[in-house]
C-alpha cells in the first residue's frame, strides 16, 4: 500500500445523490473511485434479497477483510477512467470511496477506518423514504441507514478529526460553493472538473447500475434541486420519524 494515496470514505444511505458525488470525484485526473465495496458484504451476512442479488455477490467478495485487503488499501491504477478526454489523465494520488452507512452491519475494522479521510453525505429522511420506496415495496429504518451513519460519524470524531458533513440539498443548489468547502475539509485542493462528466456509463459502476443508475447515467452535472411535494402512508412518515433525531444530529454539524 502506498502511503502517499489519499484515501476518502464518503459515507451515505440510499437514494441520495451518492452516485452523481461518485462521479464529480471521479471526473478528476487525480483520484479513482470505489462503489459500495461492502455491499455483496452486507447481502451475503443479512440474507437480504435486493434487485440483481446473485449479480451483485458475483461481483464482489463476501470477506469483509478481503474487500479492504484487496481493494480499498490496494495501490492504485494509472489508467484512464472511462468518458474522460484524451490528456486527461495523470497518476491518481486519491481514492475517493463511496460506502452505503446501511451496509456496514459488522463491526468496522478499526485499523482500516484510522486511515481514511471520512466525511458524510446526508439527506432529509422524508425524501430519502420518498425516492427509496420507487425502487422497493417496503422500507424500514434499516434500510436508509441513519443510524449507522451517526454511529460511524461519531467513531470518526473519535479519531480526533472533525469529519465534514454535506447536505445533498446544498450540493444541489450550489455545487461549486458545496464541493470546495468540502475538498478544503478534505485538505485536498479542488478541481474544476468535478462540476460537470461525461454521460454514460463507467467501467467503475458496481454491477447493480442498470437498476439504480439510470438517471446518472443520462447526467453531465449536479442537477438543479427541485423542491417536490411528498406524501408518504403512515408506515413511511414512521420510518422518517425514526430516523429524524439521527438526521439533525448530523445535519448540526453540516458545512
Amino acid at each position: 500500500m502506498s502511503d502517499s494515496i489519499i484515501r476518502i470514505a464518503m459515507w451515505s444511505g440510499p437514494r441520495n445523490i451518492s452516485t452523481a458525488m461518485m462521479r464529480s470525484w471521479e471526473n478528476r485526473s487525480d483520484t479513482a473511485v470505489v462503489d459500495e465495496p461492502f455491499y455483496a458484504c452486507f447481502l451475503q451476512a443479512t440474507g437480504i434479497v435486493h434487485p440483481m442479488q446473485e449479480e451483485v455477490l458475483a461481483s464482489q467478495s463476501t470477506s469483509w477483510d478481503t474487500v479492504i485487503d484487496q481493494v480499498l488499501t490496494t495501490d492504485l491504477p494509472t489508467s484512464l477512467p472511462t468518458g474522460l478526454p484524451a490528456g486527461h489523465a495523470t497518476r491518481q494520488a486519491i481514492q475517493y470511496q463511496k460506502h452505503m452507512t446501511q451496509h456496514m452491519v459488522s463491526e468496522l475494522n478499526e485499523e482500516w477506518f484510522s486511515t481514511l479521510r471520512h466525511a458524510f453525505l446526508i439527506r432529509h429522511p422524508a425524501e430519502v423514504v420518498a425516492s427509496y420506496a420507487q425502487k422497493r415495496d417496503q422500507v424500514n429504518a434499516e434500510d436508509i441507514g441513519f443510524a449507522r451513519q451517526r454511529e460511524i460519524f461519531e467513531l470518526a470524531q473519535s479519531l480526533g478529526f472533525e469529519p465534514p458533513v454535506i447536505e445533498s440539498r446544498d450540493v444541489l443548489m450550489n455545487p461549486g460553493a458545496s464541493l470546495r468547502l468540502l475538498c478544503s475539509a478534505l485538505d485536498v485542493p479542488f478541481d474544476e472538473h468535478m462540476l460537470s462528466w461525461p454521460v454514460g456509463t463507467r467501467e467503475s459502476d458496481g454491477v447493480w447500475a442498470p437498476h439504480w443508475y439510470e438517471s446518472v447515467e443520462n447526467s453531465t452535472h449536479f442537477a438543479p434541486y427541485v423542491e417536490k411535494e411528498i406524501s408518504l402512508n403512515r408506515q413511511q412518515q414512521n420510518v422518517v420519524d425514526e430516523c429524524l433525531d439521527d438526521y439533525l444530529a448530523l445535519k448540526e454539524c453540516s458545512l
